[in-house]
């Protein structure tokens, strides 16, 4: 019998998950009796040997945790991705894992130290959370450990990415206010910072084109200086008729702003945001916004990181999990 026989080759036989052949294989609850029977009498004939059972070197021994890497400055008071953590960890443990959660500091990512997750061997693979130095990226995944991105992506690398519709979303949002009877529609949002920010703006671009409306670079307005490190917001002088934001920070930023000047959120101008997390706070109008699929996002990248944790090809693609328009009361029509 082949003892290399991997999960994922019973899986593709059956035409089941990788994390369904797991929970049949190790006893835990989230497969049928039928399916966990067959499951188990397929491993049987193709010759499955349990990865506890393989004769392998000691570093390479199974930890049962998952490690989740962020940057510091990029999880501080973000309530984003505190809901995209939440929904990892839930996913993880449905799937039998813990996770490890670490942040790296700016000092980390320019000295290279890495992870001590890592140095200790205490993870079985990494899930890389939100936008993180490229170099530094790289050092990490020299380790070969197997590795997911989520809510980012590198062109630059064969690996597999989760991410939002960002394209889409910056679309939707910018033809939701044309919408509107608005033609005179600004962006704000640093566009090199980061590839979200860049897709969500080449959907804005794209809605302005089918529509004819010409791109103007002064409303084309920076919120951050690198990655996460806002920058006051300075508002056109020649004034648009509605903003698209590249998160909902910006936009609430962005209409206390336009409150100080004098301007009125929606009557005046409309302010659209995007991701879907913030609360609604007293004395500003309830926020248009795009909102993103968490829970998706997060099965999907912890799905992908099992399957190549136990033996399985990574996917080197994008994935793009899709969202939708909430409408809310700062992009009401005139």
């Amino acid at each position: 019998m082949d003892k290399k026989v991997r999960m994922a080759d019973i899986g593709k036989r059956l035409g089941v998950s990788v994390v369904s052949v797991s929970k049949a294989l190790s006893g835990k609850d989230g497969v049928s009796e039928q399916t966990r029977e067959r499951i188990i009498e397929t491993a049987r004939e193709m010759g499955y040997v349990p990865l506890r059972n393989r004769e392998r070197p000691v570093e390479q021994s199974s930890s049962g945790n998952i490690g989740i890497l962020v940057a510091d400055q990029f999880f501080a008071d973000n309530t984003f991705y505190s809901n995209l953590y939440r929904n990892l960890v839930n996913r993880c443990s449905e799937c039998g894992y813990s996770t490890l959660l670490e942040l790296v500091s700016p000092e980390a990512e320019v000295t290279r130290s890495l992870p001590v997750m890592i140095l200790r061997k205490k993870v079985d693979g990494l899930i890389f959370l939100g936008e993180i130095d490229r170099d530094y990226l790289r050092m990490v995944c020299s380790c070969e450990l197997p590795y997911v991105l989520l809510d980012f992506y590198d062109e630059d690398l064969e690996v597999c990415s989760v991410t939002s519709d960002n394209v889409t979303g910056g679309y939707r949002l910018t033809k939701h206010l044309l919408d509107t009877g608005r033609d005179r529609i600004a962006f704000v949002g640093s566009v090199l910072s980061t590839s979200s920010i860049m897709d969500r703006f080449l959907g804005y671009c794209k809605a302005l084109y089918r529509a004819e409306i010409p791109l103007r670079q002064d409303w084309v307005l920076e919120d951050r200086q690198g990655v996460t490190s806002f920058i006051p917001l300075t508002l056109p002088e020649d004034m648009p008729q509605a903003f698209v934001c590249n998160c909902d920070e910006t936009a609430l930023r962005l209409i206390d702003v336009l409150a100080k000047a004098g301007y009125r959120v929606p009557e005046d101008v409309a302010v659209a945001g995007y991701d879907d997390y913030h609360q609604e706070r007293p004395g500003v109008p309830p926020l248009t916004t795009y909102r993103v699929n968490t829970r998706k996002m997060g099965r999907i990248a912890v799905d992908q990181l099992i399957s190549q944790i136990n033996g399985g090809t990574a996917v080197a693609e994008n994935i793009v999990v899709g969202g939708r328009v909430i409408r809310r009361r700062s992009t009401a029509a005139e």
